[in-house]
Formats: structure tokens, C-alpha cells, sequence
């Protein structure tokens, strides 16, 4: 089965085309990065304009690239939602106007389903790891954190989320407070290469609820300890630079790892699922390791190149879902920006 995937509920403007839910014959992302960090954030409306201007010849280069005429397709994917209106529709509309032209069925998906199916695409030099459920699956993207019980495609028990501010946005923020540029994980990153992680003690946030996230208190404390208001967190003479943005970041991957380990051990999970643009962040992926290795758990995190948003992941979904039954054409479906992904609400048994 092949799929063209069509992904534009941010910022982006992706295509791809999958065979298999696994294989990717191709992978086409315009990022529009350059655009938005004089805003230091994303701008909507400039978001949607772009990827009208683009959309077209981005789908086409993933048909080039892939090597395939519409006539080799099965089924068109593309993302409903969650994200921005302007930009969803701007993907649906393209994607159902394609699909109406050459006959295919429209497949919508969701845009973290589709994150969590990116774990299964195959990597350049290795084959994929073969869909063997359940799973604890932490999403950790844009306004997004979520931990998740997957028990097979389609059936989801939330087990925590955040309270307020997601870790991407706690990133994105603290970044703007430091002075660095837009996306705030990558410039946090490099900022932090050779800093003291231990230099400043950042609050680590205690919830009531044991697999819930919260990051606005830590954002609120960065803001005042760069104020000069919350000295008291030294534990180093004279910190670097490069030590508050090391410090900050292990402050935002200890609090990733925190709920997911008691997680990790009420459900006795044989393999963990970490998905998302935060996940390309190499100091949580080393932490995941050791978590994983303590475990005995499987770990699978797609490579950095697969973790940030892009269409090979949304037609890697549409597979799974309907290989299952899970999914039916529907050219009359909805952008729906504040999404639920499906039975994600539910409390689903094991």
C-alpha cells in the first residue's frame, strides 16, 4: 500500500510518500523557520500564506522524489488536527481537491497519532522495529505533553498530561528570556554544550497527580533568577551562561523523566515510545537510554530528522489505521484545530 501523506497543521508544508506504513520513498519538508524567528514564536496568518504559496510544489517534489505517478497510490492522507485553523485548512483543502481529481480516498489523521506512528518508519541504515503493542508512549510537541498507554492502533489511555505550559513552550520561552533564537529547544541545546547542569537548581515541579507535567513554575523562576530575585538557586560561584541553559534544560528533562518512570513501573511497559520535536534533544535522548536499560524496556525514538513535524509520518498512520479497519475515506471531513485524538479521553483497560 502507498500513501501520499499531506502535513501542515504548524508551520510547515510536508509531503511524503510511504509504502507500507514503513518504508518512505520520499520525504519533502519546507520549514519556515527564517519567517518566524524575528517574531520569536509563529505567526499564524504568515504561517497559512506560505503554505498556500508552496503546497503545490511541495506535494510535487515528493511525487518526483519518490518516483511514482498518482496512479501508484492507494490513498491520500492528510492532517485534521490539532494545530492552527488557517494552516489545516490549507492542507485539507489541497488534499480534498486532490483527492476529487484522481479518485483516491482521503484518509484524515490525526496529528499525534501521526507522531506516534513516525517511532515505525524505517531508518536509512536499519530496518524499523516491527508494531509490537502495548507501549508508553510519551508525545512531547509544540503545546503538547502527554503520556500515553498504547494497547494496540487506535486505543489510547492518557495517563497524564500537562497542566499549563507544555516542555516545547517552556523551551521556546525560556529561550526568549535567555536572549536566543527561535525554536528555543535546538538554541537551548547548543547554548548549554560545556555548561554545569548542577550550577542552578531550577525547581522541579510536585503534582498531585503522579503521571502529570507542569513547566510554568520553572519558566516563572528562570524569568526571576535572571532578574537577579532567585540567587538562592546557586550551587556554583559566578555560572556561566552556558550553566543556566545546561541547568534549565536538565531542569526540563528531569521533569520528563519523573512521571514517565513511575509510569514506567505501574505498567510494567515492555517498550517506550518518545515522540515529538523534543525528542531530538540529545541530553533527554541519553536519559531515555539509561531509563530504558534500567528497564529492560525496548526504546524506540524516531532519528532527529523525523521527530519535528513532516508528512511521512501521516501517511505512516493512515496504513496502520486502515490496515486495522480503524479508518474510512471521508472527503467531507473537518479541520479541527483543538482535536482529541481519537479515544484518547477514553479510559481505555489493558
Amino acid at each position: 500500500m502507498i500513501i501520499l501523506g499531506i502535513e501542515t497543521s504548524c508551520d510547515e508544508t510536508a509531503a511524503a510518500v510511504v509504502k507500507d506504513g514503513t518504508e518512505v520513498l520520499s520525504n519533502v519538508v519546507l520549514s519556515q523557520v527564517a519567517v518566524h524567528q524575528p517574531f520569536g514564536g509563529i505567526v499564524p496568518e504568515l504561517a497559512s500564506r506560505k503554505q498556500m504559496e508552496f503546497i503545490t510544489w511541495v506535494v510535487h517534489q515528493a511525487m518526483e522524489q519518490a518516483k511514482v505517478s498518482f496512479d501508484c497510490l492507494d490513498a491520500i492522507a492528510v492532517t485534521y488536527g490539532p494545530g492552527l485553523i488557517g494552516s489545516l485548512l490549507v492542507g485539507l483543502s489541497f488534499a480534498k481537491g486532490l483527492a476529487l481529481s484522481t479518485g483516491l480516498p482521503l484518509i484524515p489523521v490525526h496529528h499525534l497519532e501521526g507522531h506516534l506512528f513516525s517511532a515505525f518508519l524505517k531508518q536509512k541504515d536499519k530496518d524499523g522495529d516491527g508494531f509490537q503493542p502495548p507501549y508508553l508512549c510519551l508525545i512531547v510537541t509544540g503545546g503538547h505533553t502527554e503520556l500515553v498507554w498504547m494497547t494496540r492502533v487506535g486505543r489510547y489511555q492518557v495517563l497524564g498530561q500537562t497542566l499549563d505550559d507544555a516542555a516545547g513552550e517552556a523551551f521556546d520561552k525560556g529561550a526568549r528570556a535567555l536572549g536566543l533564537g527561535f525554536p528555543g529547544g535546538p538554541a537551548i541545546e547548543k547554548a548549554a554544550q560545556g555548561g554545569d547542569e548542577s550550577a542552578i537548581l531550577f525547581p522541579r515541579a510536585t503534582l498531585e497527580g503522579p503521571f502529570d507535567f507542569s513547566f510554568a513554575g520553572l519558566k516563572t523562576s528562570l524569568y526571576r533568577y535572571l532578574k537577579g530575585l532567585e540567587k538562592r538557586l546557586e550551587r556554583k560561584v559566578r555560572p556561566t551562561f552556558a550553566d543556566i541553559c545546561a541547568s534549565y534544560q536538565a531542569a526540563i528533562v528531569d521533569m520528563l523523566l519523573q512521571p514517565l518512570e513511575r509510569a514506567m513501573e505501574e505498567k510494567e511497559a515492555p517498550a517506550l515510545i518518545v515522540v515529538g520535536g523534543v525528542a531530538a534533544n540529545q541530553s533527554l535522548r541519553r536519559r531515555l537510554e539509561d531509563l530504558a536499560q534500567k528497564w529492560r524496556a525496548r526504546l524506540l525514538i524516531p532519528p532527529p530528522y523525523w521527530c519535528t513535524d513532516n508528512a511521512a509520518m501521516i501517511a505512516a498512520a493512515a496504513f496502520f489505521r486502515l490496515k486495522e479497519g480503524l479508518s474510512q475515506p471521508d472527503l467531507f471531513a473537518d479541520a479541527d484545530p483543538r482535536a482529541p485524538l481519537p479515544s484518547f479521553s477514553e479510559a481505555v483497560s489493558n
